[in-house]
């Protein structure tokens, strides 16, 4: 395929590495210029490009920087995707500590219902679970007692199998996390974050909470962090 990722920080990184390793063709971009990334893209094997060029003719996007700094790509830049392409946003939104407050998700929508409406195209979430060295070293073979689980949610269902097999080639198991408005099953507090997960486990986390639980595990997960007594609230930067 060919892929285009938004963002190179640890996720982006890792990501074009797993996806360059298995031979697809994968553009890198952020918002301040090809020039800044160039090292990053040259070590994942892939190719620095201007944040407008990176969705021209690719099969698929994925997103991967700071929460709320979505809502200030150019609202131009996904009119000239084909409907077809798949976008994924990889994201977790953390208030207080790196995103300002969201007011429609804390009343509620999920946060890829709310990428969705910023981008313009319905996303999948996914990879968002993993802490960027799980997806840098944690790859098994299919089979594999320890091999880690990935979720991905959101609407369409033809987008999701083809996100899936991608997971499934780069050495992971993938799980169905239901739909856009279930994704909140695998955001920052749920079970399914922060986590290695096999198939069974991951499945057992996705089952296990309501959303108010989630919102309410994330808020004291990111006041401990303000604390200081926990170093990670969120399963990657």
């Amino acid at each position: 395929m060919r892929i285009a990722i938004i963002g190179a920080g640890e996720i982006g990184a890792a990501l074009a590495r797993n996806f360059t390793k298995i031979g697809h063709s994968v553009k890198i971009a952020n918002s301040r210029g090809a020039d800044t990334i160039g090292e990053v893209a040259s070590r994942a094997g892939a190719t620095a490009v201007a944040l407008a060029d990176a969705v021209r003719n690719v099969d698929l996007i994925v997103i991967t920087i700071p929460f709320a700094n979505i809502a200030s790509l150019p609202k131009p830049l996904f009119l000239g995707v084909p409907a077809g392409t798949v976008i994924i946003e990889t994201g977790n939104y953390t208030p207080h500590i790196r995103d300002a407050r969201i007011d429609a998700i804390e009343a509620g929508m999920t946060e890829t219902r709310w990428v969705s409406e910023q981008i313009g195209r319905p996303a999948l979430k996914a990879f968002n679970t993993l802490y960027a060295h799980v997806l840098e070293t944690g790859a098994r073979p299919a089979g594999d007692p320890g091999r880690v689980a990935i979720p991905v949610a959101g609407d369409d269902a033809e987008a999701k199998a083809v996100v899936m097999k991608l997971i499934d080639a780069i050495g992971f198991d993938s799980v169905d996390g239901g739909n856009a408005d279930e994704s909140w099953r695998q955001q920052l507090g749920s079970p399914a974050t922060g986590t290695s997960h096999d198939k069974a486990g991951m499945i057992d986390a996705l089952a296990l909470p309501d959303q108010a639980q989630v919102t309410i595990a994330r808020d004291k997960m990111i006041e401990q962090y303000r604390s200081g007594t926990m170093r990670n609230a969120e399963p990657h930067k």
